[in-house]
């Protein structure tokens, strides 16, 4: 099939989806344009601070399109590209965009709460707690994950090193790793300058918008031109203290801004994809359907878990509740936000599967890792578009990491307050000493982010589907959740029921087959215990949390219709 008809009928479901299930949402569970968000009554210029919508667009998009929507689309094509498009298409629409507009709209209409908080207010304490913990734990798996790709990606040690591109080597250093590397720095000190233009100067949105180009084009070109060239543990550490600076400082200083020129960097990136495919309209090289059984891996339910961000993941309800909801200045934006933003990133994971399905051969991947093959793809369109062969590959390797960074910042933050909210009494207070100690936003962030740095340390190899079906169990929670919010404050939420029964279904699933795989390998003497006694711990761990959150959550969905909540959490 050609790859070209794929975007066309994708884009055509996508806004379709958007257009009109999203709005339909919107007016079934109710929008107040004239509403005082949270954004305006608990502003207190850190996390509290009412933003243009665009912002918090591209904060929303910069923040949920991580590494998966490329990783995982190209992964799940060694079952075809059909099965793998119709769950990015149909997982999109109803379960992930409805999971991250329900989300934010759940934490706006709630004073801004995160899931956790929403959980205690509307289920109880201890399913609160439960989820805490789950969301702390799950904090440590993204960042160990894709901390360790990104310092892999700009590891210009030695030619040959891991780079997400084929390498262009400068004596022995790999020069698109070491590019895009600087580029991430200048991005970083180009943000916090772009941030106090934005917070002082007030710009217009089209101000705003070419000054932000500018500012792109310049980071772009100096990153180019004046390559770092650090070895992978050098920029781990690089990478960890700019995490720990992005979650302890105010949105405003940092994270708003980067997020916001990243925004241009990943547009870019998709629209040189799309335009790319237009262009060339290349066939799917790939077959529509290979087996149901491929390498010992079932479709189900690996092809639900290894297609996560492309379809519904759990994390962007962390972000759409944690981040997003506390910079939301009018209900009506809500909308173009949590759904809209999903909406580009199942896009995204259409032209990576395409992208991926033009340069097989023979009905087979070629070889490299995924972000490789994308990369090299997207980079060869931008070739034939004039762009010099160097700056198509230090542009898709930054491309590739600002995937992951944009992803980091966030949850780290996430991290770190999902800690002090398990800490904080039921004022939201910390009283004794070790508390008050533990949830100093310092410490919190340092502790949390040394957990992550050691479980780095492993390879995201190592930790990769793990994070998947952790990433895709809290999807499943968290649309229980939402239903009970939505069932205790009177408004109608059956369009949840079957997205979270099918995706809790999948994930415990997709649990006891990894956590029988690791008894498999203790039997016949293959046991590791750093890599699968740390997995089978933290397995483990997910699923006894993930059993007791959703029979609190359950039971108290079962209960008889309680009268409408209204006032604030309304």
């Amino acid at each position: 099939m050609n790859g070209l008809t794929i975007v066309v009928l994708s884009i055509a479901v996508l806004g379709g989806g958007y257009l009109f299930y999203g709005r339909w949402l919107a007016k079934k569970w109710g929008i107040d344009p004239a509403a005082r968000t949270p954004a305006y009554a608990h502003e207190d210029g850190e996390d509290y601070i009412p933003t243009p919508k665009s912002v918090v667009f591209a904060h929303q998009f910069s923040t949920i399109a991580g590494a998966g929507p490329v990783t995982g689309p190209i992964i799940a094509a060694m079952f075809g590209w059909l099965p793998a498009l119709l769950w990015i298409l149909v997982g999109g629409v109803f379960f992930g965009a409805v999971q991250d507009f329900g989300s934010l709209y759940a934490s706006v209409k709630s004073e801004g709460k995160s899931i956790g908080l929403i959980i205690e207010q509307y289920i109880g304490k201890t399913g609160k707690r439960l989820f805490l913990i789950f969301c702390w734990v799950f904090s440590l798996l993204v960042i160990a994950a894709f901390g360790d790709m990104v310092a892999s990606t700009f590891n210009a040690a030695a030619a040959g090193s891991l780079s997400l591109t084929s390498p262009v080597t400068v004596g022995e250093t790999t020069a698109p790793g070491a590019a895009a590397g600087s580029i991430s720095l200048f991005y970083i000190l180009g943000a916090v300058l772009f941030g106090l233009f934005m917070k002082y100067a007030k710009p217009k949105p089209a101000v705003m918008f070419f000054a932000g180009l500018a500012a792109f084009v310049a980071i772009m070109a100096a990153g180019m031109a004046l390559p770092v060239y650090l070895n992978k543990m050098q920029w781990l550490l690089v990478v960890f203290a700019y995490i720990f600076f992005a979650a302890v400082v105010p949105m405003w200083i940092l994270m708003q801004p980067r997020d916001y020129l990243s925004s241009f960097l990943l547009i870019f990136m998709i629209a040189g994809g799309v335009l790319g495919i237009f262009m060339t309209r290349p066939n799917m090289n790939l077959p529509a359907f290979t087996s149901f059984n491929v390498n010992g891996k079932m479709l189900f339910p690996m092809l639900f878990v290894t297609i996560a961000c492309g379809a519904v993941s759990g994390f962007h309800s962390l972000v759409s509740s944690g981040t997003s909801s506390k910079q939301v200045r009018n209900e009506k934006d809500m909308v173009g936000i949590g759904y809209g933003a999903m909406m580009v990133e199942s896009l995204l994971a259409v032209v990576a599967l395409v992208v991926a399905g033009a340069a097989a051969k023979g009905g087979k991947l070629p070889d490299g890792t995924p972000f490789q093959i994308f990369s090299a793809g997207v980079a060869g369109f931008f070739e034939k578009f004039g762009m010099p062969v160097y700056a198509a590959k230090c542009s898709m390797t930054m491309c590739v990491s600002a995937l992951c960074l944009t992803t980091l910042d966030s949850v780290a933050r996430i991290g770190r307050m999902s800690m002090q909210e398990l800490l904080y009494g039921e004022d939201g207070k910390a009283h004794s000493p070790a508390a008050k100690f533990l949830t100093n936003k310092y410490v919190s962030t340092v502790v949390t982010l040394l957990f992550g740095f050691l479980l780095s340390l492993g390879g995201y190899n190592n930790i990769w589907s793990l994070f998947g079906s952790a990433n895709q169990l809290l999807a499943a929670l968290v649309l229980i959740a939402l239903a009970v919010f939505l069932k205790t404050t009177g408004r109608s939420g059956w369009m949840l029921y079957v997205p979270m029964t099918f995706m809790l279904g999948v994930t415990m699933t997709a649990l006891v087959m990894a956590v029988w795989n690791i008894f498999i390998k203790l039997g016949h003497g293959q046991f590791v215990f750093l890599t699968d006694g740390l997995q089978l711990i933290v397995a483990s761990l997910l699923m006894a949390l993930a059993v007791m959150v959703a029979y609190h959550c359950l039971r108290k969905l079962a209960e008889k219709p309680a009268p409408a909540k209204l006032g604030k959490a309304v």
